[in-house]
This record gives C-alpha cells, structure tokens and sequence, in this order.
C-alpha cells in the first residue's frame, strides 16, 4: 500500500519518514494542498531502481536487435567472450 504524506511531514516528522524508506525499501509520496508533489525514497531503494531500469532498457534493445537479425550466440561463444574480455 502507498504511504502518502503530507509535505510538511518533511519538515516535521523527517526522522520518521526516514525510517520508513529505509526499513521498507519503498517510497513515500507527499502532497501539497492535496495533490501529489514529491516523492522520498531511500539511497539504495533509488540505485536498485536504476540499476534495474537499466537492466531492463538494455533487455528491451537486445529484444530489438534480436527481431532484425538472425545472427544468435552459443552460451561457449558469450563465456569465451566474456573471459576475452576481462583478460582471461
């Protein structure tokens, strides 16, 4: 379930609201004058979601190329691949 506060929760409950996002790892939206205005998320809940984003980004362009091409890799060629290029 969302937690929605308001804004000058902020401001005056803001050990509390810390402790929201880091204890669950989800954010907490606030309002001013009722409508949505911001939203708090903790650090590490922010870089998984990048971190994700971009993982997903990079699946949907190898989905891309995939549909264009029929060139396809064996799992022994991406290893030897991947070994080449850290240098093993």
């Amino acid at each position: 379930m969302k937690k929605i506060r308001p804004v000058s929760d902020l401001r005056n409950n803001f050990s509390e609201i810390s402790k929201i996002v880091h204890e669950t790892a989800e954010p907490v939206f606030l309002t001013k004058n009722g409508f949505g205005d911001m939203v708090v998320l903790s650090m590490e809940a922010y870089e998984n979601l990048q971190f994700n984003s971009e993982v997903y980004f990079k699946l949907h362009e190898a989905e891309q190329e995939a549909e264009l091409t029929d060139k396809r890799f064996s799992s022994k060629d991406v290893l030897k691949a991947m070994k080449e290029a850290i240098g093993g």
